[in-house]
């Protein structure tokens, strides 16, 4: 209200200063307020009540529209009557600005309540909280604790309590700590505990634990290579793993790609630079194998080289061939194919044998280098009577060749083979051309390319896997096979060399000779050979 303002004025910022100090304790010097029972003076009181009259004039001016005014005017008089009889008890001591303290009476609200001092908390140290007496600021209100405010809901304001989780316990912040064993070493089963470790293929490892797999030291590098899930060095890797030239020992280069370019032979598998294709590097003439710088293969006379494996079984001289000829003609015979007629066989170099094929007028060669003839001309040819002797550096010395001529009894005057193959080879080449000659003695059509070359590639193919299965040849293959050849049994090397005599029939893409034969083997696995034969002899084709 307006009127109460002016009592306590020039008082009201004093008891403001002295509450400020008590509490933060800034003026030690400063005495707390004491009652002493004196009065206030009579033009204080004459003041009040001049005061009280011209606020209630003032508000019946103004015509404020109140509430309850008659009752609320009621009110304001006996307030009046009160603060008169206050002014009869002892006057409060005056302070040393002149304004004396109001004394501690409870107050009268304007709704009739009396004022109830909040109840002293308790700290925490036992000691009860002594509050200052409220102080009247200068509008006339007595002080009044602040209490807890009211939100639009009409829900009192909460202090916010800890957080809890959907099942109700209150949230707990997680603990940072390592547990015993989260870190074990994969190279010694050992926990790692502070200090430097490595995490790399998904494990963590000790820095003297991670080692290499081929060399065992550790491995120190920031880079590495793996295989298998197993570390390595990039040098001790690249020893292990990078493939190696198998002629000449060296790794194979990478190409403008940064890729490992290189050739492989489909059948042996032998890895080598692709340069070496185009620098002479010769190969062996039954094998094909390409000569390792290391190992140098042994020379023949018409220019062929033959690597050592394979001179272990190869024929070399006519009268060496004879008990293989018995053999593949006792093969023939095991087929009721028996060759009437004595055929002549004879072993030649090449010159000679390219020298019987220019004199044939008719006949099929196989490219790129013929290795047999089946002639039906007089000739007269440069046989090998005695095989040559292998001197110093593996040279071919002291063959000798003799003529023989050739004379026409029937339609074969003479089987030509090349000297200087294996047995196995030898024995192929020879029962191919013995087909050939069993065609012709027996009265054959001529035949298309496809169909005559392609029969006795069969032939040839058939006589391969006998041998292979029985795992003996002849008793006395070459004078200079092998003690076990001529024991009848076959080196584990002999047995791969007739697999690849087989591979070589079998990959053969000359439309003659590759395709003829698989004709000829498809009719005859389903038919039969002597089916075959017959239906070859009447149509001049194969059978569907």
């Amino acid at each position: 209200m307006g009127w109460l303002s002016k009592i306590f004025k020039g008082s009201s910022h004093k008891l403001s200063e002295e509450h400020c100090r008590e509490n933060y304790g800034e003026d030690p010097n400063n005495c707390g307020p004491s009652c002493s029972g004196e009065v206030w003076s009579e033009n204080e009181n004459e003041d009040i009540d001049r005061a009280i009259a011209l606020s209630l004039l003032e508000e019946n001016q103004k015509g404020k529209i109140v509430v309850g005014f008659d009752s609320q005017l009621e009110e304001d008089e006996q307030l009046a009557r009160a603060l008169q009889e206050s002014l009869n008890v002892e006057s409060p001591p005056q302070h040393g600005n002149g304004n004396t303290y109001q004394p501690s009476t409870p107050p009268q609200y304007g709704n009739g309540n009396t004022y109830q001092p909040i109840t002293p908390p308790q700290h925490g140290n036992g000691n009860t909280y002594q509050p200052s007496t409220p102080p009247q600021y200068g509008n006339g209100n007595t002080y009044q604790p602040i209490t807890p405010p009211q939100y639009g809901n009409g829900n009192t304001y909460q202090p916010i309590p800890p957080p809890r989780y959907g099942n109700g316990n209150t949230y707990q912040p997680i603990p940072m700590y390592y547990p015993m064993g989260s870190r074990i070493c994969a190279g010694c089963n050992a926990e790692i505990g502070f200090g430097r470790y490595l995490n790399c293929l998904n494990a963590v490892w000790h820095p003297e634990c991670f080692r290499c797999r081929a060399c065992n030291l550790p491995i120190s590098d920031y880079e590495f290579s793996t295989s298998g899930h197993y570390p390595y060095h990039k040098s001790c890797y690249k020893e292990s793993y990078h493939p190696k030239c198998d002629v000449c020992k060296h790794f194979i280069p990478t190409n403008t790609a940064g890729l490992i370019e290189y050739r492989a032979h489909p059948f042996w598998v032998q890895k080598y630079c692709p340069s070496h294709e185009h620098d002479t590097t010769p190969r062996c003439c039954s094998c094909e194998r390409m000569e390792p710088q290391d190992t140098k293969y042994v020379p023949l006379n018409d220019g062929r080289k033959l690597c050592l494996e394979c001179l272990d079984s190869a024929i070399m001289d006519t009268s060496a061939c004879q008990p293989l000829y018995l053999d593949i003609q006792e093969f023939y015979e095991g087929l009721n194919m028996k060759l009437e007629q004595q055929v002549p066989l004879l072993l030649v170099e090449r010159q000679a044998l390219n020298e019987a094929r220019e004199g044939e007028r008719n006949g099929h060669y196989h490219m790129p280098e013929t290795r047999g003839l089946c002639l039906s001309e007089e000739q007269t040819i440069s046989t090998i009577s005695k095989r040559p002797r292998f001197g110093g550096g593996n040279h071919a010395m002291e063959m000798v060749t003799e003529p023989y001529k050739l004379t026409r009894r029937c339609e074969v005057t003479a089987i030509l083979i090349l000297y200087g193959l294996p047995r196995l080879l030898t024995g192929s080449i020879l029962a191919h051309e013995m087909m050939h000659a069993w065609l012709r003695l027996k009265g054959y059509r001529p035949l298309s390319q496809d169909v005559e070359e392609g029969i006795c590639q069969v032939l040839a193919y058939m006589w391969l896997e006998a041998e292979l299965i029985s795992g003996s040849g002849s008793n006395v293959a070459s004078t200079s096979s092998s003690s076990a050849s001529k024991k009848g049994t076959r080196s584990q090397f002999e047995k791969k060399l007739g697999g690849f005599f087989k591979h070589q029939v079998e990959s053969d893409m000359s439309p003659v000779y590759g395709d003829g034969f698989r004709a000829g083997q498809q009719a005859v696995q389903k038919y039969g050979l002597r089916s075959t034969l017959d239906h070859i002899r009447m149509t001049g084709t194969f059978p569907y």
